[in-house]
């Protein structure tokens, strides 16, 4: 296993606008790695880059030890790209569409008729292999899209907002298509919005911000790096006000909020130990239901770690 995708001081200027400000990635082979940031940030410039569709100010970008600029001639059979907007293909079936860009693959004869029909059922569309390409559904047309990739069999996935304007069951397909993809060993590198769901797929992020990169690693180094203190919900069964005043008094604890019938606690420090805040509730004759530590999700993280900047 080693660096598959790989930047280097890599950067993009547009006159005086910077949208990648020595970006330095590297992407290790088999790994999903979700690329974060607010619209502006540079996700769809690296994306391209490393797509070959765009050329870097200056710096470095590798796909498979190729380097782009230089070699993207090499880089291209190896990758499969997906952008955020599918162009329609009026008067193309669906079979035709995949059959036109499995021909730009030299993929011919009988091995092109299993390649099409193999992506077919990775993609479920076997049942609409004779519809017109432009009918589809958002969500379908964006399994198309990943089906059209797949035909010459790439390393490294560049997905640019997959789940870009899907009604919830179709994002719920998509993930679970690029689950069974990174299953079989692609690695993938995907740009969203949406990022709980990131946070099922990913097992590594990185977080951009005006073109700069905040953060850069495991999802669950960002979770413990947002985590200034410890958040713990408690349950009483009654007098939920008084058990609030109660443990606003008591040192260690840094404020503490009443929301649906819940205590919200903030301690000043991390930690997993909450016996003392359950033996001090039960001392004053408050009866606990329950006492949980609250998870810090990559939303909170990614709140944290931003300032909400644009270009």
């Amino acid at each position: 296993m080693g660096a598959i995708v790989e930047t280097i001081n890599l950067t993009k200027r547009y006159g005086k606008l910077v949208a990648l400000d020595n970006l330095h990635l590297k992407i290790e082979e088999g790994e999903c790695f979700g690329y974060i940031g607010p619209n502006g940030a540079g996700k769809t410039t690296t994306i391209k880059i490393l797509a070959t569709l765009l050329q870097p100010t200056w710096g470095e970008a590798r796909v498979c030890d190729h380097v782009i600029g230089y070699e993207s001639r090499k880089i291209r059979p190896l990758i499969g790209y997906v952008p955020d907007f599918f162009g329609a293909y009026e008067d193309m079936v669906v079979q035709e569409y995949l059959e036109f860009f499995a021909s730009a693959y030299n993929i011919t004869g009988k091995q092109r008729t299993r390649v099409v029909g193999d992506v077919l059922e990775l993609t479920d569309l076997v049942y609409k292999r004779d519809a017109l390409v432009d009918s589809l559904s958002r969500g379908m047309q964006q399994r198309l899209s990943l089906a059209r990739v797949l035909l010459h069999d790439p390393k490294v996935l560049l997905l640019d907002e997959p789940a870009s304007g899907l009604d919830p069951r179709a994002r719920i397909e998509i993930r679970e298509l690029l689950k069974e993809l990174h299953r079989m060993g692609k690695t993938i590198i995907i740009s969203s919005h949406i990022l709980h769901e990131l946070a099922e797929l990913c097992s590594t992020v990185g977080i951009i911000e005006q073109g700069k990169l905040l953060f850069h690693g495991p999802l669950s180094e960002i979770l413990e790096q947002a985590k200034t203190g410890t958040r713990v919900q408690i349950r009483v069964t009654e007098q939920q006000d008084l058990a609030a005043l109660l443990l606003e008094r008591t040192k260690g604890i840094k404020g503490v909020e009443v929301n649906d019938g819940r205590l919200i606690v903030e301690l000043e420090r991390a930690t997993h130990d909450f016996t003392a805040i359950a033996k001090l509730l039960i001392e004053n004759k408050f009866r606990v239901r329950e006492i949980k530590e609250e998870e810090v999700n990559l939303e909170t993280a990614f709140m944290k770690l931003t300032k909400g900047l644009v270009q």
